[in-house]
């Protein structure tokens, strides 16, 4: 990763459609078949957008997500396509703004669901369990702590919001209306075992991955096809393994750090967001730098 570039809040490639400007990232379209998928430096906390970009944090999830889209190619296809980016984006200065946090992928139908997999027992998991005993209509034991390992992960998918809007919890009964008792059936199953996978190799490399989040979509068969982002900071819950406790929320190496300072401000948790100092800045892209380190490497 370039430390020396600065950040980038939003792409301007003028030589390609802007198709969509996501939370994090700027979606072009390239041609018929191929995206180019721009990743920022921007942060959302609460489903908003913060004023203040986190320099390199861009790069850290292109290079986490194709990173992840390779080691689990065995498990399900990927959005990776074998168009270059300098075939999508000819022009070197316009190349050069995005290099190292750009991925021309496939177009692809992107089902409306976010497939959620919980390992451990936090967040609005614990919420829901504290409230119901059940985490999205699941039924769990009693007596179960914050944080704690759950026996199996969990499949806990949610219904899509638009940008500003919050990604609503839904069960599997919902999921199954919403693509299909199929799809929804190979969603779960799929979700489940690239979770597992990843856990296994983030435990050799001394991270927890409490939960998790995955896109996907279909081709033009009908297959389903793994997309967007994969196993990153920002769409996962990680945690160092020699500070776990349960009972408490660990520390993580994830944007969890931004909302803990978030907290501390008497913000109404609606756009505007608020700017962030120099300290909590540089802190968190450290963070996301050493989640980067720790699961690309060669492991214990």
């Amino acid at each position: 990763m370039n430390h020396a570039a600065p950040p980038l809040f939003e792409s301007t490639i003028k030589s390609l459609p802007l198709i969509h400007k996501g939370k994090v990232r700027d979606i072009y379209s390239v041609d018929d078949d191929h995206m180019l998928i721009v990743t920022t430096d921007r942060l959302s906390a609460f489903d908003v957008v913060l004023p203040t970009p986190i320099p390199g944090k861009g790069q850290v999830l292109t290079a986490v997500s194709a990173f992840w889209f390779g080691e689990l190619m065995d498990i399900i296809d990927n959005q990776m396509s074998a168009m270059t980016l300098q075939q999508a984006l000819p022009d070197a200065a316009e190349r050069a703004q995005v290099e190292g946090r750009a991925m021309v992928v496939r177009r692809l139908k992107a089902l409306p669901i976010e497939a959620i997999v919980r390992g451990y027992l936090v967040g609005s998991g614990w919420k829901d369990y504290q409230a119901t005993g059940k985490v999205c209509g699941i039924p769990l034991p009693a007596g179960l702590e914050q944080a704690g390992k759950l026996d199996q992960p969990l499949f806990t998918p949610s219904s899509k919001a638009a940008v500003g809007e919050h990604d609503e919890n839904i069960d599997f009964a919902q999921t199954v209306a919403l693509i299909g008792q199929d799809l929804a059936e190979q969603v779960r199953d799929v979700s489940i075992r690239l979770y597992s996978a990843a856990r296994d190799h983030a435990a050799a490399r001394g991270i927890i991955i409490a939960d998790t989040k995955f896109e996907f979509g279909t081709d033009a068969e009908g297959k389903l096809v793994l997309i967007d982002e994969v196993l990153t900071p920002d769409s996962s819950r990680f945690w160092p393994a020699d500070q776990y406790r349960t009972g408490a929320n660990p520390p993580s190496f994830d944007k969890q750090f931004v909302r803990d300072y978030l907290e501390t401000l008497d913000w109404d948790k609606t756009a505007p967001g608020p700017e962030l100092p120099a300290d909590i800045v540089a802190k968190t892209a450290a963070k996301y730098r050493e989640a980067q380190e720790r699961l690309t490497s060669g492991g214990c």
